[in-house]
């Protein structure tokens, strides 16, 4: 089982708790993460990834054990502790402001 932690508007969109656990089939990647994530609750599509291109939102950002691997290739291999559930794979919204 992989974590997932979500920010507050996701988890409202996808009535779920904080934190979600899904099975992802494979090698852990950004990728497989969020089409796990996406299968489980569909109401998400094109909000983390845009629908057609698959690429990220640009205010999101992406933790894996406490490291920030937002601009990582979608199919690099994530670190050990979230692919054993240890860690949840964290999605951030950006904050913005001036």
């Amino acid at each position: 089982m992989i974590r997932v932690a979500l920010p507050h508007h996701l988890q409202v969109l996808a009535g779920c708790n904080p934190e979600v656990e899904i099975d992802v089939d494979g090698a852990v990647t950004q990728r497989s993460v969020l089409d796990a994530l996406e299968a489980r609750y569909p109401m998400l599509r094109g909000t983390v990834r845009d629908h057609v291109s698959l690429q990220r939102r640009p205010m999101v950002r992406f933790f894996a054990d406490s490291e920030d691997v937002t601009h990582l290739s979608p199919d690099a291999v994530l670190p050990g502790a979230v692919a054993s559930g240890d860690e949840p794979f964290r999605i951030v919204g950006a904050v913005a402001g001036g």
